[in-house]
């Protein structure tokens, strides 16, 4: 497999995080933190598209808090390949900023938008998968995305259902599904037919603009316009007034074209504190931990510590998150609720 000199990427990574407080804050989300290895996940994602396209060709679409971490986490990587979004939106307007980003360079080019937080191990499978994703774009008007085979039935997923098959392994969508309750859910694994939405897309350039123009055209005026150079000034004129809306929502669940193919690689998008013992080691009475922890009579737990020892005598079923000043202690039934908790903290330790 060689470079693709006419493909490019670009990576999402201006989420909040929240579900990983208190390790995770709003200028080192999730994406900055080094969860599974020496190396933060944002990392990661970009030493993973090696040999797919040459690193002149990524771009990381962060925003003004995250810039300074992004780009420590990053430094090999020119630091104008790093973009700040200069307000909060949603992924249509990172999707479109990412097509007008290639656009400049090439109007007919073909690119990848990839999460930077997703977790992926078999770098090898995705290298080649996106290699022959980004080409089969580049040769077609459809909009691909990967898609991920269900291994439970998840509530907390889009799903894709999928229709006939086509060639090189990929199947026409038929339609985008909302996250579903736990007995559709159950039906669609069972079923065969449908898929986890990973949230990875790749189009050439003229493919996108030709679906905005029909159902977001301020979208499609925003690539149009998009400058050569830098785009700073560009970013902070019309940025902010772009609509606040899911790619998904403005532009997949309505195209004329959808393709994908499910992922032959493990994915994981590391959604909450419960994803970590999948893929750190744990203990006989199935504890997962880090840092300086202590053990007795306790069995199931999470616990991370940021330094100081944490202690489990006869508890069960806990994450408990130690940072140097804020303390979680949580049941794991109640991770997905962390993000209520956020609004009722003091902003010191946001």
């Amino acid at each position: 497999m060689t470079e693709n000199p006419k493909a490019y990427v670009c990576i999402m990574a201006g989420g909040s995080g929240e579900r990983f407080w208190p390790l995770s804050r709003q200028v080192t989300p999730k994406h900055l933190l080094k969860l599974f290895s020496d190396r933060t996940l944002v990392e990661e994602t970009v030493r993973r598209l090696e040999g797919v396209v040459p690193l002149g060709n990524i771009f990381v679409l962060t925003n003004e808090a995250q810039l300074a971490g992004t780009k420590t986490a990053l430094a090999f990587l020119p630091p104008e390949q790093i973009i700040a979004e200069p307000a909060k939106r949603d992924t249509a307007p990172a999707a479109a900023l990412a097509t007008g980003l290639v656009r400049a360079r090439d109007p007919e080019g073909v690119l990848a938008l990839l999460p930077a937080d997703a977790l992926i191990k078999d770098s090898a499978t995705f290298a080649r998968q996106l290699s022959g994703a980004l080409t089969r774009a580049s040769r077609g008007g459809a909009l691909l995305t990967f898609a991920i085979k269900p291994t439970y039935p998840a509530t907390g997923f889009g799903y894709l259902a999928m229709a006939e098959t086509l060639s090189d392994g990929f199947r026409r969508v038929a339609c985008f599904v909302e996250k579903p309750d736990l007995a559709t859910a159950k039906k669609y694994v069972a079923g065969g037919n449908h898929a986890w939405n990973a949230g990875m897309f790749m189009w050439r350039v003229p493919s996108f603009v030709a679906e905005a123009e029909k159902q977001a055209p301020v979208l499609a005026e925003f690539v149009k316009n998009f400058p050569s150079g830098d785009p700073t000034s560009y970013l902070a004129q019309h940025f902010s007034s772009l609509p606040k809306i899911s790619v998904d929502y403005a532009i997949m669940e309505k195209a004329t074209a959808v393709e994908t193919q499910l992922a032959e690689f493990d994915w994981d998008d590391v959604g909450s504190w419960t994803a970590l013992p999948s893929h750190l080691p744990s203990d006989e009475s199935r504890n997962t931990t880090r840092g300086p922890v202590v053990v007795h009579n306790a069995s199931n737990n999470i616990a991370i510590s940021g330094g100081r020892v944490i202690a489990l005598c006869g508890v069960k079923d806990l994450v408990v998150v130690e940072t140097p000043d804020a303390v979680l202690v949580c049941h794991r039934d109640a991770v997905q609720n962390i993000k209520q908790l956020i609004p009722q903290l003091p902003p010191t330790v946001l």
